[in-house]
């Protein structure tokens, strides 16, 4: 299982939001390339970056930033927040990104996703965000009708690379949440499915790493505040008889 340092951007700063509220962001006293270089320093194989100003639409331009830390790393980035276009994902594949982390335009428009794919084969992940098994779009404000796994064997077919899939549910610390959804997703889809939102401690991590074929976990707010080591959770992962590709 390999671990995926998440680097949430906004306004030029490393952030982690609360609950998804761009409005009430937790930010960092610490720069995103500083994150950047000092998760790689700790043994990072990969980075998870986002760009949420992107995500809607608008704020500050953190392009620069987002370039900054794919050339100053010597590990493979890849790149999230807003990319709703084959141009746009082509910008940041020439510009070093590994691969594009595509999340409410995906859901909204499968042939975009479908040409994407086709474009860019094994270099196309997507995002599904979940609460009470509804798929959320648009930064969790927009609830869909559909269930992340019913999305999710629609995007497999159409040729994506992964699945990062959050369950909005363990992030909020929701009392009835479990990682029923995340094992079923793992158990039905055969393409990886890298969980995301679900670690607030060691045995978080301990826990998805016994999930049959699970391929990584995206680890942010638990990192930044020292809740989880990145050398302990590496360790966790790289028990014998744990494997995942991520290139």
């Amino acid at each position: 299982m390999v671990i995926y340092p998440d680097i949430e951007i906004q306004n030029g700063r490393c952030v982690n939001l609360r609950r998804g509220h761009m409005q009430d962001p937790i930010v960092y006293d610490i720069t995103p390339l500083e994150a950047a270089q000092q998760h790689v320093a700790n043994g990072a194989q990969v980075l998870h970056v986002v760009d949420l100003d992107n995500v809607m639409r608008g704020g500050h331009d953190n392009h620069k930033t987002v370039l900054e830390i794919i050339q100053s790393v010597d590990v493979p980035v890849q790149v999230g927040g807003g990319i709703r276009t084959i141009e746009g994902a082509r910008w940041w594949f020439e510009h070093g990104a590994s691969r594009v982390v595509i999340g409410t335009a995906a859901i909204e428009d499968r042939h975009f996703l479908h040409e994407l794919c086709n474009h860019y084969p094994g270099q196309v992940v997507v995002s599904i965000d979940a609460r009470q098994n509804k798929v959320m779009c648009h930064g969790w404000t927009e609830e869909t009708i559909f269930t992340p796994l019913e999305v999710a064997r629609d995007l497999q077919e159409r040729g994506a690379a992964a699945i990062i899939y959050t369950d909005i549910d363990l992030d909020d610390d929701h009392p009835e949440a479990t990682f029923a959804i995340t094992t079923k997703m793992v158990d039905e889809l055969h393409i990886p499915v890298i969980s995301s939102g679900a670690v607030k401690t060691l045995d978080d991590i301990s826990t998805l790493r016994m999930l049959p074929n699970i391929a990584g976990v995206v680890v942010g707010r638990a990192l930044m505040s020292g809740a989880v080591s990145l050398a302990d959770a590496l360790a966790v992962c790289q028990q014998p008889d744990t494997y995942a590709e991520f290139l």
